[in-house]
């Protein structure tokens, strides 16, 4: 397929249809100075992800979205209709699911971090509030800002060619996420910490042994300045094993993407 400008799209999307993009979209098609008869890639609306026919299904048993060809077919001042065409059945995830929980770093560097966990194929993003944590929000705040993050994910799967926008969940704090996790048992797959702690297992050896070759991976990294040493307690309680990136002290986002990149 050309590379042409790709838009997310939260409706169902089915060739032959024509449908209106969102407010975001229509301002990105104008910004891009796009024409009628241009065309477009569309993903993420419901209806593919409801396929559950055999030539659908992945080989691990989800069911991928993929992509489909569009056409511009009108172009006014408040919105932009398209023609939506052929489906492609086009992945670019990665082969297990990776979950991040990170304690919220400060300033615009969540942002940064959303977008390129994105990019590196994150599926779920936990927020989380620690001891530590500089940011702090309060009910309304934390709403926004997790819309925030999500449509900074869904940006950066535009940019990337991602077909599958991951989860940016809700803020929670380190305790009542530990505690859900719990009752998870051993369903959350792998569980690794980040930890600068004397005894944590260099993360680059772990990664030859089979104990990382599992169905998922969580990741947990905390915030500046890391984890009390009685939040890492309980993660290892919770069945996390200590790992570390070297002999040097990274920041928050540095040291969550440089995971990231070597699990993915």
């Amino acid at each position: 397929m050309s590379a042409a400008p790709r838009f997310f799209c939260s409706e169902a999307l089915l060739p032959g249809t024509t449908i209106s993009l969102s407010a975001g979209a229509t301002r990105h098609v104008q910004v891009l100075r796009l024409q009628p008869g241009d065309s477009i890639t569309l993903f993420g609306g419901a209806a593919q992800r409801e396929r559950q026919t055999a030539t659908d299904t992945a080989s691990d048993g989800r069911s991928p979205s993929g992509e489909f060809e569009a056409t511009i077919a009108e172009i006014g001042r408040r919105v932009v209709r398209v023609v939506v065409g052929r489906h492609h059945l086009v992945e670019r995830e990665l082969a297990r699911p990776l979950h991040l929980a990170i304690g919220m770093p400060a300033n615009e560097r969540m942002d940064w971090l959303v977008e390129k966990a994105t990019e590196l194929g994150v599926t779920v993003i936990q927020p989380l509030m620690t001891e530590r944590s500089v940011v702090r929000l309060d009910n309304e705040r934390a709403l926004k800002k997790t819309a925030h993050w999500n449509s900074i994910a869904i940006s950066a799967c535009e940019q990337c060619g991602r077909n599958q926008v991951p989860e940016v969940r809700s803020v929670a704090s380190l305790t009542g996420w530990a505690r859900q996790l719990g009752n998870m048992g051993t369903a959350a797959g792998a569980r690794l910490l980040l930890s600068l702690q004397p005894g944590a297992q260099l993360l680059r050896e772990l990664l030859t042994q089979q104990f990382i070759r599992t169905d998922a991976i969580t990741v947990l990294s905390g915030p500046e300045g890391g984890l009390s040493a009685a939040e890492e307690q309980l993660a290892v309680r919770h069945g996390f094993q200590p790992v570390t990136l070297g002999p040097r002290v990274l920041r928050a986002e540095t040291a969550a993407l440089v995971a990231l990149t070597l699990l993915a």
